[in-house]
């Protein structure tokens, strides 16, 4: 991978926080105990800004960043939440200054390296870097089936190479940090089939799709999604499986 950003969702940015899941409470919670000191916060590649609202509920103050200009202004402003158009790997903050660094379902976009190098430098001894990614969701066998033939067969060829780490759930990735064992964390929503079809829309597979073939992919879908999820009006459970990676810099002399 190169330095170079490779913007799939800015023409999805309000989309996006409309329509992407929530993480669970819990996992903030989880960072914030393990972290030495709960000043300053770093949400890398904010998108909506979700990852950066609760961690303002731990952190004194938080920086987020995205390289898109559209995303940030389609961020939800609040106390405590300093938002920024900043890259990865040239964040713009003070050396030495973060507590904790979060990377919420973006990490695969990343020139790693430079990242691996961008998060040394911003961290404090003992600060925490936190990483995760979640893969096709589950709701039950009709309508996964009707989703995975949308994300293989259908849109297969449109995906960008680097989502082959989102399916290998971040394994292989290495930071020259120390590697903690974090608990396994879960993602639920409930959703009508609207929301579902929102959510679908927010691929980045699925806008280049659309853009190049002039046609939105869900279309001729369309009947098989809403005999597999039977009464639209139905709220149905959504699942995704969470991988959560973490990392604790050393202290000085450790």
């Amino acid at each position: 991978m190169t330095g170079e950003f490779k913007d799939h969702f800015s023409d999805a940015s309000s989309d996006y926080r409309q329509y992407r899941p929530l993480y669970p409470a819990e996992l903030y919670s989880y960072l914030a105990s393990i972290s030495d000191e709960c000043g300053i916060g770093w949400d890398c590649a904010t998108g909506s800004g979700q990852s950066a609202a609760n961690l303002a509920r731990y952190f004194s103050n938080v920086i987020a960043t995205d390289a898109s200009i559209a995303q940030i202004e389609n961020a939800s402003e609040q106390a405590g939440i300093c938002y920024r158009v900043a890259s990865a790997e040239r964040s713009g903050i003070e050396t030495g200054s973060i507590d904790l660094i979060t990377v919420a379902q973006a990490l695969h976009w990343f020139d790693i390296p430079a990242f691996a190098l961008e998060a040394d430098r911003v961290l404090k001894p003992g600060g925490i870097l936190a990483v995760w990614t979640y893969n096709l969701l589950h709701v039950q066998t009709g309508i996964d089936r009707q989703v995975n033939h949308l994300y293989e067969s259908v849109l297969g060829d449109y995906w960008p190479e680097e989502r082959v780490m989102v399916e290998n759930a971040y394994a292989g990735i290495r930071f020259p940090f120390d590697e903690l064992s974090p608990p396994s964390f879960k993602m639920t929503a409930e959703w009508k089939l609207p929301q579902l079809l929102g959510y679908l829309r927010t691929w980045s597979a699925f806008k280049r799709y659309q853009k190049e073939r002039g046609v939105d992919p869900l279309e001729a879908k369309m009947d098989g999604f809403i005999k597999a999820w039977g009464d639209t009006s139905l709220e149905r459970s959504v699942n995704w499986p969470l991988s959560l990676r973490v990392w604790k810099k050393q202290e000085i002399g450790g």
